[in-house]
């Protein structure tokens, strides 16, 4: 085989999710996530990145803080358009105004103002009640009971599913509900490494494992099955070259 590349890195497969989160501990430094002062920030930060990225939500955020507002005594005193008006950044603002009012609303009648007791209740129940308010789904939920209230659960969102599925720790069919689980299983229930986890997943998925992803310049392409077949087809390609 005349002139033709060879992998810049042996292939060694992930053993699991705590190898990967070895992996990304060394090599990036741990992004403040979530980023917030108190809890309910971050309910409301989880609600408003709903469908759209962290700027625009910060700039959501920032509006509502200016107001006060930050406060889940003080949304359902808020007129709709008001509160429209002000997450409007944030898209689908109209939805997200609502949302933020049930969710406030719930917080204050079933836990006296502090999302925090949440976690007073078992983790199933604690989902459940969140997952049955109108516009709460499952990455809101768990971005809730794991940031806000410290509750062990992970956040199994698009950069998660995307990048399990391309190392090979997860099929691409799986569901969130079986990726969360499997993850949790794995880190036993530790809130702190789980939280962890999700953002430098989210890091890394930004940074490298995006829609069309940046195999070339990741470091885990010598432990993703994605990252080395691309290497393979850029090896053949140039191997193929090489034989003209």
């Amino acid at each position: 085989m005349k002139g033709g590349m060879t992998h810049s890195r042996p292939w060694k497969r992930l053993k699991g999710v705590t190898d990967l989160l070895d992996v990304l501990d060394a090599h990036l430094h741990r992004p403040v996530w979530w980023p917030a002062e108190t809890p309910f920030e971050v309910c409301a930060g989880a609600v408003l990145t709903q469908n759209t990225n962290w700027r625009n939500a910060e700039k959501a955020l920032a509006r509502l803080r200016a107001e006060g507002l930050l406060d889940p005594a003080a949304i359902p005193r808020t007129g709709r358009e008001e509160l429209e008006t002000l997450v409007r950044e944030s898209g689908f603002y109209r939805r997200k105004a609502e949302t933020l009012r049930v969710l406030a609303s719930y917080i204050n009648e079933r836990h006296g103002g502090r999302v925090e007791r949440l976690s007073l209740l078992p983790t199933s129940e604690a989902r459940r009640e969140l997952l049955s308010l109108r516009g709460i789904g499952e990455e809101t939920a768990d971005a809730i009971l794991l940031y806000a209230c410290g509750v062990p659960v992970f956040v199994a969102d698009a950069y998660a599913r995307r990048l399990f599925s391309r190392t090979g720790l997860a099929s691409g069919n799986q569901s969130y509900s079986a990726i969360r689980k499997m993850t949790e299983r794995e880190l036993g229930g530790d809130a702190g490494a789980l939280g962890r986890l999700h953002a430098l997943v989210v890091e890394t998925g930004k940074r490298f494992c995006r829609r069309n992803p940046l195999c070339g310049e990741c470091f885990l392409s010598g432990r993703c099955a994605t990252g080395r077949l691309l290497s393979e087809q850029q090896n053949g390609i140039a191997e193929h070259k090489d034989e003209e």
